[in-house]
Parts: C-alpha cells; sequence; structure tokens
C-alpha cells in the first residue's frame, strides 16, 4: 500500500492493496509522519554506545540494513525514489543533521539559511536562492539545532535563546529561537572549505591579481601588521587564512577567534577560542582576557580572527612592543572607517588618552590596511590596498598603493571592472628589502591594469 493508504490503515486497522503511488510525496506529512514512526522505531531496536564505536562507513550501512527490514515490516509501499530517500534522510537524522546533510555535502554551498522550518535558502556563487528542503515541524529544526550546540558545551533554550557555535568542520554556525524569533527557529550556517583555499583560488577566481598575491605574501613574510577590513560576507577570514600561508613554518602562531574558523597549515599553531557564561552567568572568557594571556604564550604571531570590542586596547599594545607580523580583521566600509572603528573600540577598551595619542598608538601599529568587498554579482574582491604612513597633525594619513576600480555593470549582472596600481611606491618596500624580499617594479606600474 502507499504512503496515505498506510496513514488510513494506521488509524483504522486495516489494510489495502492499493497500487504504489506515482506521486512524489517525501514532501508530505504522511511522508514525515512515516519517517518519525521509522525513526522511533529504530532509537529503540539499537545500541547508541555500540554504533558509536563503529566507523562512518559502517555506520551507514547498518542503519540502511535497519531501515530497509523495518520498511519491509511496516508493510508500506513505497517507489524507488521514495524508499531511497527515507533510508537516507533517516541515515542523516541518526548521523548527521537531517535535511541539512545534502547541503552540506554540496561543495557549491556557501551558505545554508534556514528561516523556520518550512523555508531553507542556500547561497551558490554569490547568490541567494530557494531551496526545496524543509523540516517536519519547528521541533525537528529544534532537534537539529540543539545537535549541533550541543557538541561544544553550548547550549539554547528560552533563557538564552542565541548562541553561536562551529560545525566539525569549521563552519560557523548561528541559531536564534523563541521568543526572539516570531517564526519557527532560524539557523544561520557559514560554510567553510574543507580544503582551504589557496592563493591559487583567489587568482583564479579574480578576487586579486598575480602581482598583488606576490606583493602581499611579502607584506606577511616582512612581519608586516597588517587589518583586514570589509563588510559581513565579504571574505576578511578566507583573505586572512589565504594570507596567513606565507607565514614561515618555524614561528610560532596563536589564534584567537569567537568560534574557530582559520585553517592554518603551519606545524606550530595555537588555537584559541571564547567561552560564552554559563546559566548562572558565569565562566565567560572573551577575546581580551585571551589576548591578554597569548602574551604569555611566547608567541611570535598573533592573529586575531576578529577585533570587535574592547580587545583592540591589548592588540594594538601587542603589535607595538615586540609582536609583529600580527594580523586581524574588522567590519568596515572603507580603510577610513576601519581606523575609526579602532579609535571607538579603544574608547570601549576603558582607555582615557586624548585622541591624538590614540591615533598615533594605532597609526605605528597598523602598517596596511586591505579592504575588500562583496560587489553586486556576488564575487568577492580586493578593492583597495592601502598604507598607514603615519600622522599628519590629528588626522592618521595613508595612501593607496592598489585598488579596483568598477567601470559598469554588464546586461546579465556581472560587474565590470579592472585592477590596477595607482603608482605610489609604499614606504613598506623598504621593510621588504631588509628581510630580502624583492617585487618586481612593474607591480606598481599604473599603466598595467588587469580584469
Amino acid at each position: 500500500m502507499n504512503l496515505r493508504d498506510w496513514k488510513q490503515s494506521a488509524k483504522s486497522g486495516t489494510k489495502s492493496s492499493d497500487s504504489v503511488t506515482e506521486s512524489r510525496l517525501a514532501a508530505t506529512p504522511e511522508y514525515y509522519e512515516l519517517k518519525a514512526k521509522l525513526h522511533n522505531q529504530l532509537l529503540g531496536r539499537i545500541d547508541l554506545e555500540v554504533l558509536g564505536s563503529m566507523a562512518p562507513e559502517r555506520l551507514r550501512e547498518e542503519l540502511g540494513t535497519l531501515v530497509e527490514k523495518l520498511l519491509a515490516e511496516s508493510g508500506v509501499a513505497l517507489n524507488a525514489v521514495e524508499h531511497k530517500k527515507m533510508i537516507q534522510d533517516i541515515q542523516n537524522e541518526v548521523m548527521g543533521l537531517g535535511p541539512l546533510e545534502p547541503l552540506l555535502a554540496d561543495s557549491t554551498v556557501s551558505d545554508i539559511l534556514v528561516n523556520g522550518p518550512g523555508k531553507v535558502y542556500v547561497e551558490r556563487h554569490g547568490r541567494i536562492e530557494l531551496t526545496d528542503v524543509v523540516f517536519s515541524d519547528a521541533a525537528h529544526l529544534m532537534k537539529v539545532i540543539d545537535k549541533i550546540v550541543s557538541r561544544i558545551g553550548r547550549r539554547i533554550d528560552e533563557s538564552s535563546p542565541m548562541v553561536d557555535a562551529r560545525l566539525p568542520d569549521g563552519s560557523r554556525v548561528n541559531a536564534i529561537i523563541a521568543p526572539l524569533a516570531l517564526e519557527g527557529p532560524l539557523l544561520s550556517i557559514r560554510r567553510f572549505a574543507v580544503v582551504p583555499l589557496r592563493v591559487e583560488d583567489l587568482i583564479k577566481g579574480k578576487s586579486i591579481t598575480p602581482e598583488l598575491a606576490q606583493l602581499l605574501a611579502g607584506m606577511v613574510r616582512a612581519k608586516m601588521n597588517i587589518l583586514i577590513s570589509g563588510g559581513t560576507g565579504s571574505g576578511k577570514t578566507t583573505l586572512l587564512n589565504v594570507m596567513s600561508s606565507a607565514i614561515p613554518a618555524n614561528e610560532r602562531i596563536v589564534t584567537i577567534e569567537d568560534a574557530a574558523e582559520l585553517q592554518l597549515q603551519q606545524p606550530h599553531v595555537v588555537r584559541l577560542e571564547t567561552r560564552p557564561p554559563n546559566i548562572e552567568g558565569k565562566g565567560e572568557v572573551n577575546q581580551r582576557a585571551l589576548v591578554r594571556n597569548t602574551l604569555r604564550m611566547r608567541p611570535d604571531r598573533i592573529i586575531l580572527g576578529e577585533v570587535r570590542g574592547a580587545e583592540v586596547v591589548d592588540m594594538l599594545q601587542a603589535m607595538n612592543t615586540g609582536h609583529e607580523g600580527s594580523m586581524t580583521t574588522v567590519h568596515a566600509n572603507s580603510p577610513r572607517d576601519a581606523l575609526t572603528r579602532l579609535e571607538n573600540m579603544a574608547g570601549m577598551g576603558g582607555m582615557t588618552i586624548p585622541p591624538k595619542a590614540m591615533r598615533q598608538q594605532i597609526s605605528s601599529a597598523i602598517m596596511a590596511i586591505i579592504q575588500i568587498a562583496r560587489l553586486t554579482d556576488g564575487r568577492r574582491k580586493l578593492v583597495s590596498l592601502q598604507e598607514v604612513v603615519g600622522m599628519e597633525g590629528d588626522i592618521i594619513t595613508m595612501q593607496e598603493v592598489y585598488a579596483y576600480t568598477q567601470t559598469g555593470v554588464a546586461d546579465d549582472g556581472t560587474v565590470l571592472g579592472h585592477f590596477g596600481a595607482t603608482g605610489v611606491r609604499p614606504k613598506f618596500m623598504a621593510r621588504l628589502r631588509a628581510y630580502g624580499i624583492s617585487v618586481p617594479d612593474e607591480t606598481f606600474d599604473q599603466n598595467r591594469t588587469y580584469e
């Protein structure tokens, strides 16, 4: 019998011999009701401790065998598509994140946005699109959220309805539930590549040029303090990860993040992550405390995933007192805005020194600012590289070395433009030469442009 008749016979106790349904019922209440019943029966027959010790491939095979047996016992006839999907769905419920597993397995998906149980969007190649993935109800979505946050020892409930977490592959997760979310639980997953992007990938994607990539690598090897600025989703963490690959393997690197995302490939990396307060509101460890502790850990470089508060004070002091080569990111729409944000956050940290003295500390700590942006067609590009020169009066002075100029938009929505040097030779070239790093003169030729 088919799914609809199974639902009726489950209530009346009778069986039907109707033919297998031809329609796709994977998103119907009957399908979810059958899946929930089989899932509960499965949990009643398996030993979770034994399954937890199995290899993933063996576990998936065993679960598939058990689900097929339960389907046979239920007497419900499914067509080939429904039969296969039922087995996969239950495997995903037990082993992973349920309906989200196919999206997590899709390498083209960069963001997963769940707007309640019935609306799941994804971002592919910079564009957001609606998927046919749905959860059976809000309770089903809550189970998936609980599974994510419990893995890293965090919680989400009415008393703490917001949480930041991460998946085992490093993807960033944010969840928010009632009473703050009015139309069901909300879940956002910022995917992080299993295989970290390399500088060659950014060049191939035309996010940067080969000459610019060579210059950035030289800046990192010359132990310049670099600030990466950009908006949400512009690729700040990705660029930070790519640039960190130029750090020599013999240096001790300490990373500090709210949610661990960086995937450094060097052998001597120490990763630190903040901790939120517990249910009593105690036990919080913020980024400022970690930065202060890091100074006692003998780091060669400190990489702060994102500066967003009072920790900027300790970060600037570290950059000014022997921890050169440190890097961090900040949310800002331009290099000038980035400097203003640093100054404002320093004020949040309790610094009461005059504004001019604060700007002097910023200008002596930060040597270069990289501005990146997400264009209207979804592509990310480095739009400006600026050197922090020093102070003129009360103002921090900068000079732009490299820029991306947008010239228009094609009929298909693709942004048109080109990269090019401004013709300014930065003062930090002397520092690069001192470290034995050579950069071709053509890099700063303003007559050379790149699409």
